[in-house]
């Protein structure tokens, strides 16, 4: 009946970080092993002194106690003393239920003495202190050493060992925390008791027992900042190692993982801080995930402001993303096509499409826009019109690349309209491709797993695919920038360059508000994403705010990152173009022509406008004769132009208008220069 296996004990599984600093503790039963060499002589004789006075002597059955125990019992016609050794005790715990029959007590003689032909004293002495209960969740004599006395057990005194030897018998009624006058009489007793097994002189006993208990108590509590980490190290290591959750917290394991104690800490206070979220939103959820752009590491996530142990989980949980997948599927499959550019002109329209009709969310179209302003804008209409001429089927196999999976297959797709949503998770780890020159690194919570006996567990290797082009990746970068300086991320500040994507779900049912508000984002060393909404949107329960709100906490919690992650640039690889800024075409308002006569009856016009000299403006200078408008000139980066003039005696009318060589983006003139002409004087 002795299955070995059983006698491997439960033990508590440790988080440490990169730098071998232990982060948190998963268990079940809080209990840390430690070998009988470290448990003081004279705390092994406390316990042997109360709860088996011949323990060193019997075979695993003590006749002598069980007569004494019966003789007693029948004196006080009633069960008041227990007769069971230390080993029958361990193989009761161990291998027996607490029914109380015949047959179950036979067993745990039988058992009990096997253990003594098995096992030397001393092993059986460690298990069973290793292995019972002393009270708080504490299991193991150094478990409990530590909960009372905030100290190793090789440190515990006479007094200190003669207290926790009493606890086993009724751990919550001798409680030094909760009845501290009555674990006193226990532990005074166990003194007694070792006083008159010969373990102490009557001059030790008298002044041991005069002592106080000096619990310096520590609860080994969970943090919760930690709780949402947790669950997902759980989740990591049933996929890739495949152990189950008992095994991991009851396995001793130690548990490397890429968490950065400060930033998980700091996001838990800016995400349960109410601050940040819209007036009447102060209830509202929100979920965060921050992975290192290199390596893929998670370094915080929180599944919620009030995140429960096993619950549910918001960094997992799909939401529609909103305009956050454009750049995933519209701008990066078009320019991986190369067939768009940053600077590529879109159609900004109302357009019905089948009766689809996409419309910004500004009621403005301007018929016209570059992709970089699209971005920067959020305009929805021209990323329609684009998604419509690379096609759905490659946005949805690029989405896919991306790790986000969709059996839409409609225009809708261009705005976030996904039947199924993406959770924050997905979206960090798509927007991460962008942050690592187009590769797409699967983000992990366990870097590696340590048995107990030191040896390192194999599991499933993460993938890493090239999903975009390193040039395309980069331009996403220098255009996703211009959406924080000066688009629809603008809101808040931050200390270190970011580039990101806002995103915002309109609840239809009343008008004004919104089901998903999103930022995702990176830095040159961190990706990450902050959505917040409620778990399920009512006609009472919904945002009265858009992404400005989690854009904000974004950049706090990244403000809070370590300097050294902060105080860098994104560096352009060496193999891609620049993006240049975009071209600012000027709006002519102060277009002026000077009439000069010169011999021989020649005259010439002289126009002058204020304008940008930038090299990439070109300024068409066109003539108007009735309703005509005839090409003149093209001039490059200057503001005057002369024209020859042969007839000085008909009127003349120019018009200036700005020309971008890079989008081929015209601008507008708003005035025309008129030069007339009376009896050949001007």
């Amino acid at each position: 009946m002795i299955d070995d296996q059983k006698l491997v004990m439960k033990t508590t599984s440790s988080l440490v970080n990169e730098n071998g600093d232990v982060l948190t503790q998963l268990f079940v039963e809080n209990r840390e092993l430690v070998s009988i060499q470290d448990i003081p002589i004279h705390v092994q004789q406390a316990f042997v002194s109360v709860e088996d006075t011949r323990f060193h002597n019997h075979q695993g059955i003590d006749f002598r106690s069980i007569g004494r125990a019966l003789y007693r019992d029948i004196l006080a016609g009633a069960r008041v003393e227990g007769g069971s050794t230390i080993t029958q005790q361990l193989a009761k715990n161990v291998f027996l239920t607490n029914e109380k029959t015949l047959l179950r007590k036979t067993n745990e003689v039988v058992i009990a003495m096997n253990l003594e032909r098995r096992y030397s004293k001393d092993e059986i002495l460690g298990m069973y202190l290793n292995r019972i209960y002393f009270g708080h969740g504490a299991y193991g004599i150094q478990a409990a050493s530590k909960l009372y006395f905030n100290k190793d057990v090789e440190q515990l005194t006479i007094e200190e060992g003669a207290l926790l030897a009493g606890l086993p018998k009724a751990p919550n009624s001798y409680s030094p925390i909760t009845n501290p006058e009555r674990s006193k009489q226990r532990r005074d007793l166990v003194l007694t008791i070792m006083e008159r097994q010969g373990y102490l002189t009557a001059e030790e006993g008298k002044y041991l027992r005069g002592r106080t208990l000096g619990i310096n108590s520590y609860q080994l509590e969970e943090n919760a900042a930690y709780l949402t980490y947790i669950d997902m190290v759980l989740d990591e290591a049933s996929e890739r190692f495949h152990l189950t959750n008992e095994e991991v917290l009851t396995g001793g394991y130690e548990i490397i993982v890429p968490m950065n104690k400060d930033i998980q800490e700091a996001s838990f206070q800016r995400i349960t801080d109410s601050a940040y979220f819209p007036k009447g939103n102060e209830n509202a959820e929100a979920a965060f995930v921050l992975i290192d752009s290199e390596t893929g590491g998670v370094l915080a996530v929180q599944g919620g402001r009030e995140y429960v142990r096993m619950g549910l989980n918001r960094v997992n949980v799909k939401r529609q993303p909103g305009s956050t997948i454009k750049p995933l599927a519209v701008y990066s499959p078009a320019m991986e096509q190369h067939e768009f550019a940053p600077y590529s002109m879109l159609v900004d329209e109302l357009i019905d499409y089948n009766g689809y009709s996409p419309r910004n969310y500004n009621q403005q179209y301007t018929g016209q826009m570059t992709m970089y302003d699209a971005i920067t804008s959020s305009a929805n209409a021209p990323a329609v019109w684009l998604m419509n001429e690379i096609g759905i089927e490659n946005s949805v196999h690029m989405l896919e690349k991306f790790g986000i999976q969709t059996s839409d297959q409609g225009l809708a797709i261009a705005l976030g309209g996904l039947s199924e949503g993406v959770t924050p998770l997905e979206l960090t780890s798509a927007y991460s491709v962008f942050a690592t020159n187009g590769n797409r690194i699967d983000p992990y919570f366990i870097k590696a797993i340590y048995n107990r006996d030191g040896e390192e567990l194999v599991g499933e290797e993460k993938k890493s695919e090239k999903v975009v082009s390193t040039q395309t990746a980069w331009y996403m970068t220098r255009m996703l920038e211009s959406v924080v300086n000066q688009g629809t991320a603008q809101k808040g500040m931050v200390t270190t360059p970011l580039a990101g994507k806002t995103g915002t779900t309109s609840y239809p049912a009343v008008e004004g508000a919104a089901m998903d508000a999103w930022f995702v984002g990176y830095t040159p060393t961190v990706v990450g994403s902050v959505w917040m909404g409620y778990d399920v949107t009512t006609n009472d329960r919904y945002l009265k705010g858009g992404s400005e709100y989690p854009t904000v906490l974004f950049k706090d919690i990244i403000n809070d990152i370590p300097s050294s992650m902060r105080h860098v640039v994104f560096n352009k690889p060496a193999d891609v173009k620049e993006l240049e800024p975009p071209v600012e075409l000027p709006m002519i308002t102060d277009l002026a022509a000077t009439f000069s006569m010169g011999g021989r009856g020649f005259s010439s016009i002289l126009l002058q406008w204020n304008g940008n000299t930038d090299q990439r403006i070109h300024y068409r200078i066109y003539e108007i004769t009735n309703d005509d408008r005839k090409l003149v000139a093209t001039v490059v980066g200057q503001t005057e132009f002369y024209i020859a003039s042969s007839n000085p005696f008909t009127s003349k009318k120019y018009e200036v208008v700005p020309f971008d060589s890079i989008s081929e983006q015209t601008g507008f003139a708003s005035n025309i220069a008129e030069v007339k002409f009376r009896f050949g004087i001007h």
